[in-house]
């Protein structure tokens, strides 16, 4: 990759590096709307109409294809977009190329016009910007509303009573067999299970610490 990158010319590793970012990102939901689609920003043309049964949502953009030798892209308020009024923009989207694109980041009415008299011509365009809708709700949610078990299922059954409980004698031990066995005095001092793995565990605690001395 080092030797890739380093035979190129520097406009080559930044275009390698922006391809790489663009890669990386997360896929946008913003739509790209074509200002009268195929029709184009041109006089004559219904926006009203075009307009029509679409959603524009909050981070979308509306891209205007245009004739940049005579026509331009001006936003306006809404007084200024009925009476095709110029003079007073709200912003001015022409850049010159003929190819603009203007982001639609707030919620709210946008009015474009364009001015040299082709407003008057039909090239005018209202839409209103939305909150994008909500994701729909995950089915995940709906498992906690698990169905009730029937009252047979829900209750454990009682089990019956120990044979002790129903009349029957219950033989009593043999006074041999209920008391527990006493050790002797000499087994008595006898190391238990645990005493013998403490000392083996010091012995080993020794030993480890005598080679690292050593």
């Amino acid at each position: 990759m080092k030797g890739i990158l380093g035979s190129c010319s520097p406009p080559m590793v930044l275009l390698f590096m922006a391809f790489a970012v663009l890669v990386m990102l997360p896929e946008a939901s913003a739509k790209l709307w074509l200002a009268g689609d195929n029709m184009g920003w041109t006089s004559y043309v219904n926006y009203s109409s075009w307009t029509k049964g679409k959603h524009f949502y909050n981070g979308d953009y509306l891209f205007f294809v245009y004739d940049r030798n005579q026509k331009n892209i001006l936003e306006v308020n809404k007084k200024n977009y009925e009476t095709c009024n110029s003079d007073h923009l709200l912003h001015n989207w022409t850049t010159g190329a003929g190819r603009d694109d203007v982001p639609l980041s707030v919620t709210r009415n946008y009015y474009f016009i364009s001015g040299n008299g082709f407003c008057s011509r039909g090239m005018k365009l209202a839409i209103h910007v939305e909150d994008p809708p909500r994701p729909p709700k995950d089915d995940n949610s709906e498992i906690g509303d698990a169905p009730a078990l029937p009252p047979a299922i829900a209750e454990a059954p009682t089990l019956a009573p120990p044979l002790g409980e129903i009349g029957a004698p219950t033989p009593a031990l043999a006074p041999a067999e209920t008391e527990a066995p006493t050790l002797s005095p000499e087994r008595g001092g006898a190391p238990t299970l645990t005493s013998r793995s403490q000392v083996l565990l010091m012995a080993v605690v020794f030993a480890d610490a005598f080679i690292h001395f050593w």
